[in-house]
């Protein structure tokens, strides 16, 4: 079977259900960004809700890089490692070297219904094959590793489920 190349792709929603404490930082400080910077393109207080904003005030949809700010010391602490996702063995192995930011809904008035969301996208990876929901993977920077003599390929690989909000990003097949 070709080697296919894949990129995963984790989407972390934060609200006010968060339980960790880095979750509630991010929400918290991303909150408060948001406060801050919805004045810029609200100065009429015209408008509560951040869906109200993109509607009546296109420019608002600045507001995601904006407060994004907020969120990008908390991604560093994570030492690009994936949050969330562990392999069988219930340790982290997926790493990431980009993200996306978005406010999904947040209001004016109430911290409540402050939702965001960070998309990571993996390094990445080779998909060697699948059992139920289960996929073997490794880094695909072992492609690069020469063989010589009789070595056969030997991959360090990892075993991950399949779950609700991690998918399938790109797929090549090598």
């Amino acid at each position: 079977m070709a080697n296919r190349i894949i990129t995963f792709c984790y989407r972390k929603i934060i609200d006010t259900h968060a339980e960790g404490a880095w979750e509630k930082m991010v929400f918290n400080d991303t909150y408060s960004e948001f406060l801050l910077q919805a004045q810029n393109f609200n100065p009429e207080k015209k408008h509560t809700t951040f869906s109200s904003l993109l509607r009546y005030v296109p420019e608002s949809v600045k507001l995601h890089y904006l407060v994004s700010a907020a969120a990008v010391g908390y991604l560093q602490q994570l030492n690009e490692r994936v949050p969330d996702i562990l392999n069988i063995l219930g340790r982290q192995f997926l790493t990431f070297k980009s993200f996306h930011f978005e406010i999904i809904n947040s209001d004016l008035t109430t911290a409540a219904n402050h939702q965001v969301a960070i998309n990571f996208y993996s390094e990445p990876m080779i998909w060697h094959d699948s059992a139920c929901n289960y996929m073997l993977v490794s880094a695909a920077h072992n492609l690069e590793l020469p063989v010589t003599g009789d070595e056969q390929e030997t991959y360090t690989t990892d075993m991950v489920q399949l779950q609700p909000f991690f998918t399938i990003q790109t797929l090549k097949k090598g």
